[in-house]
């Protein structure tokens, strides 16, 4: 009996070895990573990520620590690929020349697809489905619908893809550095309206209830946009490594949790 319960003993630590063995050998998502991928990126071992840090839900600060949808995304991203995130924050209409300055190895900023800039960039898959909405002040009675923008004054950041559909529709950019000053803007009676996600909006509203602003639904003369990440084009490598991740994250349900947490909503999915 009492060899038995020695050959037990041994077959025990045998397979606990075995599966410590197993364990640190089994591939991490590291090793998953090609060396393509690696070479692509501006600092070994990390992930720089490009964002403004004050749009919120999206990338916001609270009580000193940066947070957000991205933020969380970029985290999770960063994890699946075996590497340490790390955040660089600017104002919008510079998050393009940073990329450019390899300040960053991608953007996630609520950056919509367009074929501008697809021509110049790479994108990853949507993360973001985002319907569009316009602000305008409560007592605004001229703007009924997306169509009478034309020849109005609209807050939006210059290279911003909410710029493009209000150019399109006939209004005149007024100039902002971001979201929440194309609001001020608007109530400020210098801008007639700002067009944006229904995301943003609900997620401003939910912070600021009080604000003076009305939202109108933008029908179909505004594309639902696609919203990614953004690379250099010639990170085809980092592109291919970033979509992978981003298909375990939506697999494992991470993209619909950060979601619901950030928007009250999935905005995932088309």
């Amino acid at each position: 009996m009492k060899k038995i319960w020695k050959l037990a003993q041994v077959a025990l630590v045998g397979l606990l070895v075995a599966v410590g063995v197993s364990y640190a050998t089994t591939p991490t998502q590291a090793a998953s990573l090609s060396n393509a991928a690696k070479k692509e990126l501006n600092q070994k071992g990390t992930l720089k990520i490009g964002l403004e840090g004050t749009f919120q839900p999206y990338s916001y600060s609270d009580k000193g620590k940066l947070t957000g949808y991205e933020v969380e995304l970029g985290r999770d991203l960063a994890k699946q690929m075996g590497l340490k995130p790390v955040f660089v924050q600017t104002q919008f209409d510079s998050l393009i020349a940073g990329l450019n300055g390899s300040k960053y190895d991608i953007i996630l900023n609520n950056m919509a697809k367009n074929p501008t800039r697809t021509a110049k960039y790479n994108f990853t898959s949507p993360y973001i489905y985002g319907k569009s909405e316009i602000a305008v002040k409560k007592s605004n009675k001229s703007i009924k619908k997306a169509k009478d923008i034309k020849g109005k004054k609209m807050a939006q950041t210059a290279s911003s893809n909410n710029a493009t559909d209000a150019q399109r529709l006939g209004a005149t950019i007024v100039s902002s550095s971001g979201f929440e000053q194309s609001i001020e803007l608007v109530e400020q009676g210098r801008a007639d309206g700002t067009i944006n996600s229904v995301d943003a909006f609900g997620a401003y509203l939910k912070q600021k209830p009080k604000a003076n602003i009305k939202l109108i639904k933008a029908d179909s003369s505004i594309k639902t946009q696609q919203i990614g990440g953004m690379l250099n084009k010639k990170d085809k490598n980092l592109t291919k490594a970033t979509n992978k991740a981003l298909k375990t994250l939506r697999k494992n349900g991470t993209l619909k949790k950060l979601s619901v947490k950030y928007f009250g909503q999935d905005v995932t999915k088309k």
